[in-house]
């Protein structure tokens, strides 16, 4: 065998050194939270976008202070059961059903009663 296997154990040591390695160019960005706790983080040069928000050690959430807040995103609209309901159905319809079924609910009690409203 040749001089490779040197006796130690496979994957335990390497004889690799860091010299004639160049580390990436790095750029330092300041985060400061609500109590006055400064993170630093590093980035790579080559980042496309770096957050504007970072977790605190405190818990809380640190912002950038060398750059101004960006715009807020505007909030999409969320769709109830009811808004979707009406996409189907007019107020009238809904009216008509809910007489339906009041009338359908009486009927099974075997009480005749007289409608909620009369129909125009």
């Amino acid at each position: 065998m040749s001089e490779s296997m040197r006796g130690t154990r496979l994957g335990y040591l390497s004889y690799e050194t860091d010299a004639h390695v160049v580390p990436a160019e790095r750029q330092v960005i300041a985060y400061t939270c609500p109590v006055g706790h400064q993170t630093v983080v590093p980035f790579s040069v080559e980042a496309e976008e770096i957050p504007f928000e970072w977790g605190c050690r405190c818990g809380r959430t640190a912002s950038r202070t060398d750059v101004d807040a960006p715009a807020a995103k505007p909030e999409k609209h969320q769709r109830s059961h009811w808004d979707m309901l009406l996409e189907r159905r007019t107020i009238a319809d809904l009216e008509v059903l809910l007489q339906e079924r009041i009338d359908l609910l009486h009927l099974q009690d075997g009480v005749k009663r007289t409608p909620l409203r009369k129909s125009a």
